[in-house]
């Protein structure tokens, strides 16, 4: 699949504009949260990749303070995360801001989670498919055990879904989606703020 598929962008749309305004007044209420709690800024951006590799920046509500160590450096995600932003990530309302990105045209409400940048070279010619279609807020690998998850099965899903996509099936992952989320299942993985990095493979397909 090498273009979005109109139905798929019209089903995106459909979705998305009439449910941000609906949600319009939580997203106002946790930015205020954010802003009294956590301070400026409100919102986390960060390049990702999209489809076919092209880089955008992703929207999320911050979750994360600045804390450095002695030296200077970030100290690690698992000791700047706030309070308030485990319980967005926990609910996975850091996510809500994606949103924009989908009416941008720059994310769908399904698709392979969009990772870093610095990932495009480590992936096999077969995992580098995922990008045949656009990054989405929900996906076929975050409702089969999102971080908990190793990289390898993560991206064996997203090809599968890739391969296998139609609107149904992106109806039945945003309904597991929000079962998933309720759950909180595979929020994260033991010691990790999210997932750990993906380093690469042994041996590229």
């Amino acid at each position: 699949m090498h273009d979005i598929p109109l139905s798929k962008r019209t089903f995106d749309l459909i979705l998305t504009i009439p449910g941000f305004l609906l949600i319009s007044p939580i997203l106002i209420i946790i930015s205020i949260m954010i802003f009294l709690i956590d301070g400026t800024p409100v919102l986390f951006t960060q390049v990702r990749t999209g489809l076919h590799g092209k880089l955008f920046n992703i929207y999320k509500f911050r979750t994360m303070s600045n804390r450095r160590d002695s030296s200077g450096n970030l100290l690690p995600d698992t000791y700047r995360i706030t309070p308030l932003g485990k319980f967005l990530r926990s609910t996975s309302l850091d996510e809500l801001p994606e949103l924009l990105n989908v009416l941008r045209g720059e994310m769908s409400l399904v698709g392979p989670r969009p990772l870093l940048p610095q990932y495009l070279d480590r992936y096999s010619p077969e995992q580098a498919r995922r990008h045949e279609v656009l990054p989405g807020m929900a996906g076929w690998a975050q409702v089969n055990g999102r971080n908990a998850l190793s990289w390898e099965d993560k991206f064996r899903l997203d090809v599968w879904y890739v391969d296998h996509w139609s609107l149904w099936l992106d109806i039945k992952i945003l309904i597991m989606t929000l079962y998933k989320i309720l759950k909180r299942e595979g929020i994260s993985q033991p010691g990790h703020a999210t997932a750990e990095e993906f380093m690469g493979n042994q041996n590229h397909e």
